[in-house]
């Protein structure tokens, strides 16, 4: 059979962590790789325990949704987003397959081959995935710890007139960085002024470390909203409850909810109702406030500890920054050093981690970084995950 796919058939590349979490099945392999929250923290007793009161219902649990969602659903999240600042109601939400779903429905109806994205430099590169697929043109704008470069940020809205600016302001995937509140107000202003519409990613938010009276308001919440907002806000349970309920939400402008909803209903229908009904049943019965505040607690014990092996280490010309939340910690190595390479040498020493070069957009990719994940393996695991990585980076760096 001759088999005629097609010409976007190629967009399609893999994930790098993807592939990575394949080697990492293995038994043998400890994985700083993945952005895996710990399985020994999910709620299965309570999750288990709403699952049976969504099926005490009846039969009708198991019937169609609604493409935009289990209504109730919608409605406890929008009185939980709204202690952050953010108020909305269900008709200005839609519920979706993880927050990735979310990227990918805003994509298809914004953007067109050709179209600019800014992005910051480095982002997510799941996302950069879904950019490409749709044929967009896909460029960075500079960032410092502060956030996305206001001025460079400036002049690209000028030359390139994008549709789009992607950020991930709060713990950011790859970086672990928070920007300030000045930076996020420049962004949304200087966005605004150019009809560049943000789409803010936001699974890290809820995972804060520290002094917790300091505040990272999401720039949604900065923002008119949802009428006439110049912010898509999606976020997800994944990170918070456990990633295989595969349950996010975006919310924005009912024009775009509803354009959204509309391709979705198109892609999918609807996402798991099931999911869905044992969510709500969860935040209903259940202190998932509780739940956050002691998942952040062991997720901070865990980044302390990496954060001490980092130092521990002495690695010649190795840098980083402690994040301050979320789940990874970001390197910068000698120029020398080939993260891609290096990583060959790591798996046959039993660890992985995600080379850096997947995280930039364009051809000013710096290869000699990469992440490491901190909150999937326990103290004992990240120990001896260290003393491997540590055979490893001696093939290349020189002390």
């Amino acid at each position: 059979m001759n088999y005629r796919f097609s010409s976007k058939v190629d967009t399609f590349t893999s994930s790098a962590v993807r592939e990575i979490l394949k080697l990492t099945q293995r038994n043998n392999i400890i994985s700083f790789a993945g952005g895996l929250p710990a399985e020994e923290h999910f709620p299965v007793a309570a999750i288990g325990e709403a699952f049976q009161r969504v099926l005490a219902a009846g039969n009708k649990a198991l019937q169609y949704g609604l493409t935009e969602g289990y209504t109730p659903l919608r409605e406890s999240i929008c009185e939980w987003m709204g202690r952050k600042g953010i108020k909305v109601t269900p008709e200005d939400m839609l519920l979706t397959t993880g927050s990735q779903q979310a990227i990918d429905l805003l994509t298809r109806i914004f953007i067109d081959a050709g179209d600019v994205i800014l992005v910051e430099k480095p982002t997510y590169l799941s996302a950069l995935q879904v950019f490409r697929s749709y044929g967009a043109r896909i460029v960075s704008v500079d960032a410092d710890e502060d956030g996305m470069d206001a001025a460079d940020l400036a002049a690209k809205l000028k030359q390139y007139r994008p549709k789009l600016v992607y950020v991930i302001p709060t713990f950011s995937n790859p970086t672990g960085k928070a920007w300030s509140v000045e930076r996020r107000k420049a962004v949304l202003k200087l966005c605004r002024e150019n009809d560049a519409l943000i789409l803010e990613d936001d699974p890290y938010g809820e995972l804060k470390f520290g002094d917790a009276s300091v505040a990272y308001p999401s720039i949604f919440s900065l923002d008119e909203h949802p009428n006439g907002s110049g912010v898509v806000y999606t976020s997800t349970f994944s990170k918070t409850v456990a990633p295989a309920l595969r349950t996010g939400w975006v919310m924005g402008d009912p024009e775009i909810i509803r354009h959204m909803t509309r391709v979705k209903q198109a892609a999918d229908l609807h996402s798991s109702s099931l999911d869905q009904q044992t969510l709500y049943q969860l935040m209903k019965h259940f202190d998932l406030d509780g739940h956050i505040e002691f998942v952040r607690g062991e997720y901070e014990a865990r980044m302390r500890q990496m954060a001490d092996l980092l130092k521990e280490q002495q690695w010649p010309g190795v840098k980083w920054n402690e994040p301050k939340g979320g789940m990874f910690f970001w390197l910068e190595l000698p120029e020398s050093v080939d993260t891609a390479e290096l990583m060959k040498t790591a798996v046959d020493f039993g660890v992985a981690f995600v080379p850096g070069v997947s995280f930039f957009a364009d051809d000013a990719a710096k290869k000699n970084r990469l992440r490491l994940n901190f909150t999937h393996n326990d103290f004992e695991g990240t120990i001896e995950g260290f003393k491997r990585l540590n055979r490893a980076m001696e093939t290349v760096l020189v002390k």
